[in-house]
């Protein structure tokens, strides 16, 4: 197993419990439920404006107690409304609303039942992507790579919405917070919206430093050693107000 750097995760407490399904006669979602998903559209409609992905591309989720909330397939991200809410249970059966989940449901429900996640983003971001199909794991061009939890591994390859990619993905990021897809895009997650999706802006951002620095002809660009990013870590675990 590779060592651990430190994560800068925050504890942080779960959002409320679900009241009941949107079936015929059961009670909409509660206050916190519409609250959630308010977030994961705005966190949504972010990815497409910050330019982490292309269309429906892509995708994010929350849980909110056992349920989680998830972006449907196939529907642009600035169509959706508070009545769209999709939720399934953690064995991927639907419990709130009637559009289709997301086909990478397998990967992220995949990801809550392995680790303490309560929110996921998914992107194809341009320069992750591309450094995807170069290496197996991206080199520490930065010490922000301690705040994913060490070095960012790739995932192999496996075909979007099954069962394989869920569990390469899995292997990806033990003792992290952030991967690769090879050919595919990225995955991270958080104790909430806000830090997953900044740990996906930041994968990509130091994925373009690394192709921007390695493309200089005749230079190699200065890594990271492992005591480096296990200092950096120690420092990002206190960073931040407190309270």
């Amino acid at each position: 197993m590779a060592e651990q750097y430190g994560t800068g995760q925050e504890a942080e407490g779960a959002l409320s419990g679900v009241p009941g399904t949107r079936g015929e006669g059961s009670p909409g979602p509660g206050e916190g439920v519409a609250e959630a998903w308010s977030e994961l559209v705005g966190t949504a409609r972010r990815t497409v404006a910050d330019g982490l992905v292309v269309g429906t591309s892509g995708n994010v989720s929350v849980r909110v107690g056992n349920t989680v909330l998830v972006t449907p397939t196939g529907v642009p991200y600035d169509r959706l409304t508070p009545d769209d809410v999709t939720g399934v249970d953690l064995t991927g059966r639907q419990v709130l609303g009637t559009l289709v989940p997301t086909s990478e449901l397998p990967l992220h429900l995949a990801v809550y039942r392995a680790t303490d996640a309560r929110a996921v983003v998914h992107t194809h971001a341009v320069h992750a992507t591309a450094v995807s199909t170069l290496v197996d794991e991206l080199p520490a061009i930065h010490y922000m790579t301690a705040a994913l939890g060490g070095p960012v591994r790739v995932a192999r390859y496996a075909t979007y919405g099954t069962p394989e990619l869920a569990e390469n993905t899995l292997h990806a990021l033990e003792d992290r917070t952030g991967c690769l897809m090879r050919n595919h895009g990225t995955l991270t997650y958080g104790a909430g919206l806000a830090q997953a999706y900044d740990r996906a802006a930041q994968l990509e951002w130091m994925c373009r430093v690394w192709l921007t620095a390695s493309s200089v002809p005749g230079l190699t660009p200065a890594l990271l050693s492992p005591e480096q990013l296990a200092e950096a870590g120690e420092r990002l675990r206190g960073y931040g107000q407190r309270g």
